[in-house]
């Protein structure tokens, strides 16, 4: 949930210029793809757009530019590590254990309703809260 997180950053003078935000996918399938259309909704519901994201790919270079690369859920995360093998020094974890929510994946709601998708959100919301203060409290 990148547009969320980085828009809570932005709101955070103490964070801001300090900590940067990005998003990539494991699959090129989704590169060069907006958000699907009910996280889109979502998102604008909650007061983030998130419609002019694009997905990318996430890049080997990716393990040095940046020191902490969180994955959704433990394939993904097998994936990325298996990417990122000797490629930098970059932290990798799950995202909710990360953020002291469990060692559980994020829910995936592409194959479900809008109702999946704010499930997700509100998840990703709470996780993303949690790492906003693991982050401040490390600054």
């Amino acid at each position: 949930m990148e547009g969320w997180l980085a828009a809570e950053i932005a709101r955070d003078a103490s964070l801001a210029g300090r900590v940067e935000v990005d998003s990539a996918a494991i699959g090129r399938w989704h590169v060069g793809h907006a958000p699907d259309s009910r996280a889109i909704k979502v998102a604008a519901r909650h007061g983030v757009d998130i419609s002019a994201q694009r997905a990318r790919f996430l890049q080997a270079e990716d393990f040095a530019r940046f020191d902490l690369i969180l994955f959704a859920d433990a394939a993904t995360l097998r994936d990325g590590r298996e990417r990122g093998r000797g490629q930098g020094g970059a932290e990798t974890g799950l995202y909710l254990q990360w953020a002291g929510l469990g060692a559980q994946d994020v829910l995936d709601p592409y194959y479900g309703s809008e109702a999946d998708f704010e499930r997700c959100w509100q998840q990703v919301a709470e996780g993303g809260r949690a790492i906003l203060a693991r982050i401040r409290r490390g600054l």
